[in-house]
């Protein structure tokens, strides 16, 4: 089937999946304030096209940590894809490679890391810091060593936060699914009423990262280090202090604190708190069209990732559907560019935004 946009695919996506799935992929913490606001925030957000401009050779292509992307995007690290999809990671991971964008391998996928990123492409890894720091920094030498180009450090995840849908479901983990990239033994397929078992599981996995997890990591690998989960100017500044090459504004889709400021709302200030840094700023968060794109890119963002709305893709149609998802944004973004009246990312860079009513 052909969708015209992502929300198509979304409603396909929650026709497919089993409720309790949809809600661990749609959900997010508390009463879900934060993941609501992400889609608030960008919606109030208008951008200040420019006229009369030369269109002739408009492209979307642009720099993405040091190689091209065929648009400002990649996608998002989200565990356990074999919950959408038998092939899972395997999927996704192809239609970002045939789409020409980064693709996020996460510490809790549920396919091999080194499977996935032999699908070639522009893998990249996401870390979460363990328990077991030697297990930590050996998945980063495993990612290196399968040819990731970058590691993304994802900082705002002490613990997984309580995320009601999962309580009230006592969401567990079928068999079929596994955290394949470590033994994890059986927690997260432990069903217990008003538990979450991925919670349980990753509570006895994790360990709150800090700034010396950063320079271990930093130590520990030739690759640039992104840290995902910035919201606060002087944690930005900290994290270039900390010679990381690049950070990801972001709320974890509204995930961890129920009360935690969208991205968006923190990028432009950001952006101008490293002004000149030759680091990348990214924004992760509530991303669901090409029009999206555009506004983070005029508000200082150097790309964006996208997670959800390629999980409903892989949900609603497998690699094809994946595929169609990161298309849809491309098509979009395309369009939203040139009708913005830019022929190029850098040229979006310099495009006035406005909220009405400030």
């Amino acid at each position: 089937m052909t969708h015209l946009c992502l929300d198509d695919l979304e409603r396909a996506a929650r026709t497919a999946l089993p409720g309790e799935i949809w809600d661990f992929l749609a959900g997010g913490s508390g009463a879900e304030a934060s993941l609501e606001a992400n889609r608030a925030a960008l919606e109030r957000i208008f951008v200040i096209p420019r006229m009369l401009r030369d269109l002739t050779g408009a492209t979307g292509e642009a720099d993405v940590l040091g190689r091209p992307a065929a648009v400002p995007m990649a996608v998002a690290p989200v565990a356990y894809q074999r919950l959408f999809h038998p092939e899972g990671e395997l999927a996704a991971a192809r239609a970002a490679r045939d789409a020409g964008v980064p693709y996020t391998i996460c510490t809790l996928s549920s396919v091999p890391l080194e499977e996935i990123a032999a699908v070639g492409g522009r893998p990249w890894f996401q870390l979460y810091w363990l328990r077991d720091e030697k297990r930590s920094l050996e998945l980063v030498r495993r990612a290196e060593d399968a040819g990731c180009e970058a590691i993304v450090f994802t900082v705002d995840v002490p613990w997984m936060g309580r995320r009601l849908r999962d309580l009230r479901n006592g969401f567990a983990l079928p068999d079929s699914v596994t955290a394949a990239n470590f033994d994890a033994g059986d927690a997260a397929h432990r069903r217990t009423r008003g538990q979450s078992a991925v919670a349980e599981h990753t509570a006895r996995e994790f360990a709150p990262a800090t700034w010396e997890s950063v320079e271990a990591v930093r130590a520990h690998t030739n690759l640039p280090v992104v840290l995902k989960g910035i919201l606060a100017v002087e944690d930005a500044t900290r994290a270039v202090d900390a010679g990381v090459g690049g950070i990801v504004v972001s709320n974890h889709g509204g995930r961890q604190l129920d009360s935690a400021v969208p991205g968006i709302e923190m990028l432009g200030e950001i952006a101008a708190a490293l002004s000149g840094w030759d680091g990348e700023v990214l924004l992760d968060g509530g991303i669901r069209s090409g029009g999206d794109i555009l506004k983070a890119i005029a508000l200082g963002a150097s790309a964006v990732l996208v997670g959800r709305p390629v999980m409903w893709g892989l949900a609603a149609g497998g690699e094809d559907g994946a595929r169609q998802s990161l298309e849809l944004l491309a098509v979009e973004f395309r369009n939203a560019l040139g009708l913005a009246g830019c022929d190029s990312v850098s040229a979006a860079r310099r495009l006035g935004t406005r909220v009405p009513g400030r």
